[in-house]
């Protein structure tokens, strides 16, 4: 999907225009992949722009860089306001926020240590990461060939750019064979997630997602459909989830910042229930826009960009 550009980046804590937001080609992080990163989405409410759980998704972001030794040099409240300095900078009501640490220009070498961590924060519009009509009417998906890292190779908990490269083989794979998204599995091929979304599959009106140990993100609006299936009176079961669910589920969808909750329709070319979003799928997408776009917040999952 392509950035449509807006007036100003937020770079080391300085709004610079977005053509001169540049780095130097020997980046630490252009070469080995030692940069961390969120996506969070900022909704045009009744009460104005608001940005979804900033906390606890820049929350990740420190324990993902943490995981490789790398530390911030900003304090959280710090990188709270910069995204709302950016937001009003740009003028924007609804938008994609992108904050990036990332290993800069200091030292050539595998050992990161000697370079300094840059953090950056663009904004941009961004609109529905599957299409247009996902969300109402369900995406066709696969299961990838391409499988999550083994345990002990890489921590999967971070959500660290280097790791987004088994994302892409996912995602092209998926893309290049005619399908909206692919389903990973892990190496014992329990499933694990999509590219860049967690997965739950419905049976019986049971709720199953995949656990931690299953090689996924820790997922913020995962974490949120939790607690939204939770006060809905819905059972959820975190477990490992085996391949042949797919073919039996009565519903599955997709959780993430830019998928928000996407229905899956099909899978491998097998129609998952009556081939439509269901019941469940439904109606915890109504409970999340009730909150994100009403402004329903009895979570306090909102933070609002003009106080």
């Amino acid at each position: 999907m392509p950035i449509n550009k807006v007036e100003k980046i937020w770079m080391n804590g300085k709004l610079v225009n977005w053509d001169d937001a540049k780095v130097h080609v020997l980046t630490h992080a252009m070469h080995y992949g030692s940069s961390w990163f969120e996506g969070i989405r900022c909704y045009d409410t009744k009460r104005g722009p608001a940005i979804f759980r900033l906390n606890a998704h820049l929350h990740r972001l420190y324990d993902s860089s943490k995981m490789y030794r790398a530390e911030i040099p900003y304090t959280l409240r710090q990188l709270e306001d910069a995204v709302k300095e950016t937001i009003r900078a740009n003028k924007m009501k609804a938008c994609y926020i992108r904050p990036l640490a990332y290993r800069g220009y200091g030292e050539m070498g595998v050992l990161p240590l000697g370079c300094p961590v840059d953090v950056m924060i663009a904004v941009w519009d961004w609109g529905a990461y599957l299409g247009t009509d996902a969300l109402e009417h369900g995406i066709d998906v696969c299961v990838s060939s391409w499988n999550r890292p083994a345990p002990n190779t890489v921590p999967t908990m971070s959500k660290a750019g280097g790791n987004y490269l088994n994302s892409q083989l996912i995602k092209m794979e998926a893309i290049l064979d005619g399908y909206s998204e692919g389903i990973a599995l892990d190496t014992a091929g329990y499933i694990s997630e999509g590219s860049g979304e967690n997965i739950f599959l419905v049976r019986d009106n049971v709720i199953y997602t995949p656990p931690l140990i299953s090689a996924i993100l820790p997922g913020i609006t995962r974490l949120s459909v939790l607690k939204l299936a939770e006060d809905a009176g819905l059972r959820v079961v975190e477990g490992l989830i085996p391949r042949e669910m797919l073919s039996v589920a009565d519903e599955i969808f997709f959780t993430g910042t830019a998928a928000e909750i996407t229905p899956i329709r099909s899978v491998d070319k097998m129609k998952v229930g009556e081939g439509n979003p269901g019941p469940v799928t439904k109606r915890l997408q109504k409970a999340f826009f009730d909150v994100v776009g009403n402004a329903n917040d009895k979570y306090k999952w909102l933070d609002f960009v003009y106080d």
